[in-house]
């Protein structure tokens, strides 16, 4: 007992919310907020409905360990889909339904007024969970000064299942729950993130992945403006929302397997059940269930064919990894022994006609390149790569500057075959090092890129501009010079990287 005293982490003050007081941990010099309930549990009757407040408590919370994540797309409560982009940290709990939970790591319970970064986790709208261990928002804390938050809400058809064109009204948000779930946790940040040593008035949001497209659809919901300041969209640019008639036919052929006919019927429904059918119906799972165009809450695309005018005042610091696409092709049978006829085939269905050009000029920038790894390259510079710099390009054509990046250091785990892959660049920004060493190597190179990558993402949270001592000066990217910053060891600035597959990706037919 004595020595469980004795290892036992100090316990903060109690902090008043607008939910009710609540008491967290001291670690390291950081205060430390794990499972801030922001919502009340979005189940029974409540299911597929706009997130609601929670019901108010008076005694002082515990908020000492992380809320449960969402239900996993297509899994039962308890289960958790991981992968070396998305590992859970040890301390976290089984998925649950009821997962309107947030976390807070500050330097002090003062009114210093800090940055506050707003962290939304990838994993498509299908999966994740803001307690994935390279997530944990100590380090950035410490070397910022800043306050860091991530977040919990709803994914796949808890999230997004669109049933407003069948049931009416009372589920006219259903195909945007989850992003309301976002926006109730940035207006819980509003509202108290001054008591944790914050400035609610400088706030920025982050994500990778799905959580880029998350920070996409936000900067063009009206309901979101003014919750935050500035934007972090990291390998996730989110062009578009799903258009509502499409999300209504996934809906039906749900509630057919269901047997579903009337709205009431939804609440007693089991969650595995729910979640495993959703996924019976065919389709691409990562994409089954996402956010629509709503025509209210996300009147319109975020960034097709332009820039929502939303988002006109908001900084915006956007980029790719080199290597995105050796992530999600790690798992296939052939990786590693693709041929050049497959290397033919996918270049053809990314850009057609123009296959013998993309190849060309690929063999050219990737001279050492299997053809495994041009399979990739195809996928990335065709996907994440080309749509990032539509993004920008639409981005820039506002008021507000864009800085644009792209990593090009290599992991040399997996004996150096993922190269430069999706979610690399996560562990690198929060300074997380030790947490990834799985996935970043040993040795000293990954905190190299980590010092400067930190750094600049700390500077852009707290004045907009991600310039640093550390880094060559990095200018805004236009549509004329197309400046970028490219992260490695020795990180320098390069206009329009990659000009020839630019144009090949972008060329129109």
């Amino acid at each position: 007992m004595a020595d469980d005293l004795a290892t036992a982490p100090a316990v903060t003050d109690a902090v008043k919310t607008s939910n009710g007081p609540v008491r967290g941990y001291q670690e390291d010099g950081l205060a430390v907020f794990k499972g801030l309930r922001y919502g009340a549990a979005p189940t029974g009757a409540a299911r597929f409905k706009p997130p609601a407040r929670p019901q108010p408590w008076s005694e002082v919370a515990e908020a000492v360990a992380y809320g449960a994540p969402a239900i996993q797309s297509g899994l039962a409560p308890g289960e958790r889909r991981t992968s070396p982009g998305d590992p859970p940290a040890p301390d976290e709990p089984a998925s649950s339904e009821d997962c309107l939970f947030l976390n807070v790591w500050t330097p002090g319970l003062d009114q210093a007024r800090r940055p506050v970064m707003v962290w939304l986790h990838g994993g498509g709208f299908a999966n994740g969970s803001g307690g994935a261990s390279m997530y944990d928002g100590g380090a950035l804390a410490r070397k910022g000064d800043v306050v860091t938050v991530t977040v919990n809400h709803r994914l796949n058809v808890f999230g997004y299942l669109h049933l407003g064109d069948v049931f009416g009204r009372d589920y006219a948000q259903s195909g945007v729950a989850g992003m309301l779930d976002v926006v109730q946790a940035l207006e819980w940040v509003r509202d108290n993130i001054a008591a944790f040593g914050g400035d609610p008035g400088n706030v920025t949001i982050f994500g990778e992945s799905g959580g880029g497209w998350k920070v996409s659809l936000l900067m063009a919901m009206p309901c979101a403006k003014g919750l935050f300041h500035k934007a972090v969209i990291q390998s996730g640019p989110g062009l578009t929302g799903k258009p509502p008639a499409e999300a209504t036919e996934t809906a039906r052929k749900l509630l057919e397997r269901l047997k579903v006919t009337q709205p009431d019927q939804l609440a007693d429904l089991p969650t595995e059940v729910i979640s495993q059918e959703s996924v019976a119906i065919g389709g691409d799972v990562m994409r089954l269930y996402t956010p629509i165009v709503d025509g209210e809450i996300l009147p319109r695309n975020p960034f097709e064919p332009d820039a929502s005018p939303l988002a006109a005042d908001i900084p915006l610091l956007i980029g790719t990894n080199k290597d995105e696409n050796t992530l999600f092709m790690f798992s296939h049978p052939k990786f590693g022994s693709f041929t050049d006829e497959d290397v033919d085939r996918h270049a053809t269905t990314a850009v057609g006609e123009r296959a013998g050009q993309l190849i060309s000029e690929l063999k050219g920038v990737f001279a050492d390149y299997s053809p495994t790894h041009l399979v990739s390259a195809i996928g990335t510079i065709t996907g994440m790569w080309s749509n990032s710099i539509r993004l920008a390009e639409r981005k820039a054509a506002q008021a507000a500057p864009v800085f644009m990046y792209l990593l090009t250091w290599e992991t040399p785990v997996a004996r150096g075959r993922l190269k430069s892959p999706h979610a690399i660049e996560i562990p690198l920004v929060f300074d997380n090092v030790e947490k990834a060493r799985n996935f970043v190597g040993r040795g000293e190179e990954p905190q190299k890129v980590a010092d400067q990558m930190s750094a600049a993402w700390l500077a852009f949270a707290r004045a907009g501009n991600p310039n640093t001592p550390g880094l060559p000066r990095w200018p805004a990217y236009d549509a004329r010079k197309r400046a970028t910053m490219v992260f490695d060891l020795e990180s320098r600035v390069v206009d329009d990287p990659y000009p020839k597959l630019r144009e090949i990706a972008h060329a129109e037919g």
